[in-house]
């Protein structure tokens, strides 16, 4: 059996960083996920789901990742059956994340727009962005370097 998911969204707010009484972190976010059809309207439409990350993934989000930025998690669905003040049966899904990754680039996250992702971080672990390719000979090229060779 296979429970995997792969969603690509931009955060609806910034993640909430807390630590259980036995001091794990976990963090909370939802994701702005578009549909890829519109709807008989014509209209696009959007899913708002909800993400939850533990330990270090956890982390690594609260540090890296803040409203409007475009992120790609991996993890598994998970429901979870509860009871609300009125004494009612609630059932709530929710992607508890395994790995979170850049989907745009910071500066295209501080300018708003969104271009081909150009980094990936996975989030097992509390290290910076690095480049997609990290055995490659290539290096980004800064505005303050001037033309492009080529």
């Amino acid at each position: 059996m296979l429970n995997k998911i792969i969603l690509m969204g931009r955060l609806t707010r910034d993640p909430e960083l807390r630590r259980t009484g036995s001091g794990t972190a976990v963090t909370s976010f939802s994701l702005a996920v578009d549909r890829d059809f519109k709807s008989q309207s014509g209209e696009k439409e959007t899913d708002f789901i909800d993400i939850v990350a533990w330990r270090a993934t956890a982390e690594f989000v609260s540090k890296y990742f803040t409203k409007g930025r475009m992120a790609v998690v991996e993890g598994r669905l998970q429901l979870r059956d509860w009871t609300d003040k009125e004494g009612n049966k609630r059932r709530s899904a929710e992607v508890v994340a395994d790995n979170v990754y850049f989907g745009d680039s910071k500066r295209d996250a501080e300018s708003g727009g969104y271009h081909a992702p150009a980094y990936g971080a996975p989030a097992g672990g509390n290290r910076a962005p690095a480049p997609v390719d990290a055995h490659s000979d290539f290096a980004e090229i800064g505005e303050e370097d001037g033309e492009l060779p080529f």
